[in-house]
């Protein structure tokens, strides 16, 4: 795993919500932490409501993580566009994410410490 890459299981229960609605709760998450940015929360994906997601067209590269696909957030009172990312063939320096969702925090997701 590149040097400025760590995964932990930061333990406890977490839970993500978008727009009110309650997307997963696990106590199996992964932290992953990449230099300066603020740590990622990796949700198993067994542990989200994936009927409300939307696979998107959208993917990103990167040299320490793989190839990322994105998932929309689609629920009652909002939509979020490319809110959710997964590695679903990780670079095996960082295997430990395959099969996890992260989702970016904003006004309307929320991922938290229960």
């Amino acid at each position: 795993m590149a040097d400025h890459i760590k995964i932990r299981q930061p333990g406890g229960k977490w839970t993500i919500r978008s727009g009110g609605a309650i997307l997963g709760e696990s106590t199996n998450v992964l932290e992953l932490t990449e230099g300066e940015f603020p740590p990622v929360i990796y949700f198993p994906r067994k542990d989200i409501a994936m009927a409300l997601l939307e696979r998107t067209e959208k993917t990103t590269h990167c040299p320490h993580k793989g190839d990322a696909n994105y998932f929309s957030i689609v629920n009652r009172s909002s939509r979020s566009e490319n809110a959710v990312w997964t590695y679903e063939t990780p670079l095996d320096a960082v295997a430990e994410i395959k099969n996890h969702l992260a989702f970016s925090v904003s006004d309307s997701i929320k991922v938290e410490q229960i």
